[in-house]
């Protein structure tokens, strides 16, 4: 096996700004999948019901 000389470490305080730069942008893209996925939950559900309840008509 070739040995080299392994690359430097960042700074802990680097690696902290970095951290904080991510956490100030917020959630956005968690929103966005949140937003996504019940909306087609919701669609889902109207389709169902449109297909499938109410083309049985009334039950008696």
């Amino acid at each position: 096996m070739i040995n080299s000389v392994p690359p430097p470490t960042p700074d802990a305080a680097s690696d902290d700004a970095a951290v904080d730069a991510i956490v100030r942008s917020g959630p956005s893209g968690a929103i966005v999948v949140a937003g996504i996925a019940t909306a087609i939950v919701v669609a889902l559900w109207f389709a169902f019901y449109l297909f499938v309840f109410l083309p049985r008509g009334a039950v008696q």
